[in-house]
């Protein structure tokens, strides 16, 4: 009996040694990009919920809520679950909740169209996460730089879109 008690504890032990890191390394990445149109309506052309789909090139369906905090957006078919956490008239965060028997690195990105004249503005993308779970320093900022890769692309993307006619 204790054999089998035991066995459990160690399976227990180990599935949190996978969803909370000890000792976690919490990375930012800031990016940003001019656009040559005002903000609001950048925001109009970019900032939806959903307006992910048009410049991250990922299908996006809206899971539950009404826009506002606590809308939860679905990625890649159901691969990614996000749930908007704060919201304004020119930005957003959200969050990446709990998925069981995964790493849990408290990702959290935030969106905003920030005015720079009448005229211009900055689109601004900020990605929060914990980087614990990579081996080692290199696989960290392999990590790190293929997210900055990936996101700044959708800001030269929004910057299309917004600046498009």
């Amino acid at each position: 009996m204790h054999r089998y008690v035991i066995s459990a504890l160690i399976g227990t032990l180990a599935f949190a040694g996978h969803a909370l890191a000890a000792d976690p390394q919490y990375t930012t990445i800031k990016m940003e990009i001019d656009v040559a149109r005002p903000a609001a309506a950048v925001w109009a052309k970019v900032g939806g919920y959903c307006d992910i789909s048009k410049w991250l090139d990922v299908d996006c369906v809206i899971k539950s809520g009404d826009g506002g905090t606590g809308t939860v957006r679905v990625l890649g078919g159901g691969r990614v679950t996000e749930i908007l956490v704060g919201r304004t008239d020119l930005s957003y965060g959200y969050t990446q909740p709990v998925r069981e028997g995964q790493f849990y690195n408290l990702y959290h990105g935030f969106l905003e169209a920030r005015p720079v004249t009448a005229q211009t503005s900055k689109l601004l993308y900020t990605l929060m996460y914990d980087i614990s779970d990579k081996p080692d320093q290199a696989a960290r900022q392999a990590d790190m730089a293929q997210r900055r890769t990936r996101f700044e692309g959708a800001l030269k993307k929004m910057k299309e879109l917004a600046e498009a006619p």
